[in-house]
């Protein structure tokens, strides 16, 4: 059996690079209708993707986290291409900055102040409460303090 006739093309893209570039087994993607699974022939799809956990299984079975801020996702023809302002590996977060993040966007939110744009100041707390979570779940598996 060819690899091909195992798996799909994954392409994880943010505005500045590509990210990832293989063929996989699986993905599984945080929808904005709740988290969806992509496996070889999946059927032709494009959604918005919320800040969330990516799962990418690859040929051999090996499994890697990421946490994505968001963004979108299209499937098609045994092709999968995630498009995401940032991405992060789930072992590379540093947790004690993404509760320093949370912290100022919670200060920021306390304050009531006009001036500010609270919907983007809920968004980064979002993406910064995603990053903790994901982050602290990848030490908890890997046996390290949390």
């Amino acid at each position: 059996m060819q690899m091909s006739d195992r798996g799909f093309r994954l392409s994880v893209l943010t505005g500045e690079r590509s990210v990832l570039e293989e063929t996989v087994q699986s993905l599984i993607a945080p929808g904005t209708e709740g988290y969806l699974g992509v496996l070889r022939n999946h059927a032709a799809l494009v959604t918005g993707l919320m800040p969330g956990k990516l799962t990418v299984t690859d040929l051999s079975g090996k499994v890697d986290e990421y946490a994505i801020s968001g963004g979108f996702l299209e499937v098609r023809k045994n092709v999968a291409t995630v498009l995401t302002d940032a991405i992060e590996k789930a072992e590379a977060i540093d947790v004690p900055r993404a509760e320093r993040a949370a912290e100022a966007a919670r200060q920021l939110l306390a304050k009531h102040d006009p001036e500010i744009d609270k919907a983007e100041v809920e968004s980064a707390l979002k993406r910064a409460q995603n990053r903790i979570r994901i982050g602290r779940s990848a030490r908890r598996k890997q046996g390290v303090g949390v």
